[in-house]
């Protein structure tokens, strides 16, 4: 059985009985890492909206510290934590509403984390840096809401296991990892299951040849047509990298093989996922594009309850349309498959090498076709564990990331 069912569906008093009942013991309290964020924006307002359910216990961001304190006004947490110590300096011990405690630092956030006061922590952190405060809430047995997809591409096997140890569940906020969570809530559906087939919607540049990408600008790649994201998920879904990173992040929560998992492009963003049994059923779920449905079906599960998300209009409805994946333009996907197969040091390597990718095509010294090719040029010169500890994890991270800087410089030298 997966580590994810083994601490998620597996477990007795789930299925139909949540660990917590709002109306038994009052509002679920929760703690939002990385609450500044796009996820985090939409998770507050979800919890506005439902006051009966969920409670702010705690909230925290990297530097954004005037956004912190409008949250804290509004949502009164026990504490607001700022990891940017220099940062930090913009928001003082006054600013906070009264009994609204202000920390600083990577290490005080983890304490917070996983500390009392709250039973359900949301991973919304962009990036490898949300895995240490993951790693802390798992310890200390709270469930955690997973948004932040590269901890588990970074180090899936060992957070799951740890989950398995602690009783702690995850439950995903991804749309297509949402989408499958709720296909698979019936007792013995992961074991009927051929196939996961996350849809995507192929991006801004879906269409294209690869020959007409060269040229690519910053500008053109963060015009998404469909979601509105911050930066360095909207450069990965331009590549399809964050399909790929998806991919990863299936074959870890769901313990499914590599040659079960596909992705199709869906254009419209209705459908999220779906998933095809041995007997030939296919079953999809379908909503508007809109995070807040599945960040609320993880606060409130395994409930269902009215909430703010759009509906979709019937009336309205005319088609849906898919296509295959372009794989020449886009390698990235073939790519975050090979990742998923290999897995021990790979997905670290990957995960660090296509940050620091998308940080250059960002500050504009990296062209937009190099930033797979960095990739794949940082993951095929490593040397791969296939049982790594968390340090070797950590240290497979910090060689990547010197790497592709490396990479990136010679590719700048050849070129002058």
């Amino acid at each position: 059985m997966s580590g994810f069912l083994a601490v998620g569906l597996s477990n007795s008093n789930l299925m139909g009985q949540s660990n917590h009942s709002a109306s038994a013991s009052g509002p679920k309290r929760i703690a939002i890492v990385g609450s500044t964020g796009t996820i985090g924006v939409n998770c507050l307002d979800v919890a506005a909206h439902l006051p009966e359910r969920l409670q702010v216990a705690g909230i925290s961001g990297h530097s954004n510290t005037r956004l912190l304190k409008e949250q804290a006004e509004k949502h009164r947490p026990d504490w607001v934590a700022v990891t940017d110590v220099v940062a930090a300096a913009g928001l003082k011990q006054g600013d906070l509403p009264s009994g609204c405690e202000l920390v600083v630092g990577q290490d005080a956030l983890a304490r917070k984390v996983a500390g009392p006061g709250h039973e359900l922590v949301v991973s919304a952190i962009v990036g490898a840096a949300g895995l240490d405060s993951t790693w802390a809430a798992l310890e200390a047995g709270k469930d955690v809401a997973v948004a932040n997809k590269e901890t588990l591409v970074l180090a899936g096997a060992l957070v799951l296991d740890l989950a398995k140890r602690r009783n702690a569940k995850l439950l995903p906020v991804d749309s297509e990892h949402s989408a499958l969570f709720q296909l698979l809530q019936e007792p013995g559906a992961l074991g009927r299951v051929e196939k996961l087939v996350l849809t995507g919607s192929g991006g801004p540049f879906r269409g294209r040849k690869r020959c007409e990408l060269a040229e690519v600008t910053v500008e053109q790649a963060l015009a998404h047509p469909t979601w509105r994201m911050g930066k360095k998920i909207t450069i990965d879904s331009a590549t399809l990298m964050n399909k790929a990173l998806e991919l990863i992040e299936a074959r870890w929560l769901f313990d499914m093989p590599v040659n079960r998992l596909d992705a199709i492009i869906h254009p419209e963003s209705v459908i999220h996922s779906f998933v095809e049994f041995v007997d030939g059923s296919v079953v999809a779920q379908a909503s508007p594009p809109d995070m807040r449905l599945p960040i609320q079906y993880a606060l409130t599960w395994p409930d269902r309850v009215w909430g703010p998300t759009r509906r979709l209009d019937w009336r309205a409805l005319s088609k849906w349309t898919f296509e295959q994946p372009d794989r020449e333009a886009f390698p990235a996907l073939d790519l975050g498959l090979a990742v998923a197969q290999a897995g021990g040091t790979a997905g670290a390597v990957l995960n660090a090498a296509n940050e620091v990718a998308v940080e250059r095509f960002l500050a504009g010294s990296l062209k937009f076709l190099d930033i797979t090719q960095l990739v794949v040029e940082v993951v095929g010169a490593h040397t791969h564990d296939a049982s790594p500890a968390l340090n070797d994890l950590r240290r497979a991270d910090g060689w990547a990331r010197k790497e592709a800087v490396l990479w990136q410089n010679n590719q700048t030298t050849m070129a002058n």
